[in-house]
């Protein structure tokens, strides 16, 4: 996702918003916000690397899902979880079989099957943390991966029959991401292509 302005997040405003306010607002705005539980908060631009790891990683999945029932959306498509009424942008999500839309605005879409954070600095305890926890209230959700834009690192959690999330890291630019859930592998030095990490 776009970075979030300050860790921990600061809301735009005091007073508590609707989901119709929100929708409308953002309808007329020139940047991003998060909404959660009546609350708005502002987003902000990536870093290069991000926006180069992104670039990497949404291709490779354009391709590799071209002529299946699944299909990935990046930072700005607008993504709600009615069970605890956060909305939210992504960097990566894939949506499998039907794309089902929010009632109230067609713009928003749910139940995702993968979400991918691209992590940096100001976000990277957010998404690991009271994010992650937002998204296991996703029905659908079977895999949620985060790659670090400042270091050769993918955390990938996959929920298994048991309904438990389980977790495999990657550290070595010659480890390949396992996708349990689309069945096909990503190497990392592919999604770090033409990354170069500050000494």
């Amino acid at each position: 996702m776009d970075e979030i302005v300050n860790e921990p997040l600061v809301a735009c405003q005091k007073r508590r918003y609707t989901v119709e306010e929100y929708l409308a607002m953002e309808k007329e705005s020139t940047e991003k916000h998060e909404y959660f539980q009546g609350e708005i908060f502002a987003m902000s631009g990536a870093t290069f690397n991000h926006n180069l790891i992104f670039s990497n990683v949404f291709g490779l999945l354009f391709s590799k899902l071209k002529g299946s029932t699944c299909i990935p959306f990046g930072s700005d498509m607008r993504m709600n979880i009615p069970e605890n009424t956060l909305f939210t942008y992504p960097d990566i999500s894939v949506y499998c079989n039907e794309i089902k839309h929010l009632s109230e605005d067609e713009d928003t879409i749910l139940q995702p099957t993968v979400i991918i954070e691209i992590l940096s600095p100001s976000t990277k305890n957010y998404d690991r943390g009271k994010k992650f926890k937002l998204y296991k209230d996703i029905p659908s959700l079977k895999e949620y991966i985060m790659i670090d834009s400042e270091s050769v690192s993918v955390e990938a959690y996959y929920v298994n029959d048991e309904k438990n999330w389980l977790l495999t890291e990657y550290k070595e630019i010659s480890d390949t991401l396992t996708l349990v859930s689309m069945g096909f592998n990503i190497a990392l030095s592919d999604i770090y292509k033409y990354v170069n990490f500050k000494a």
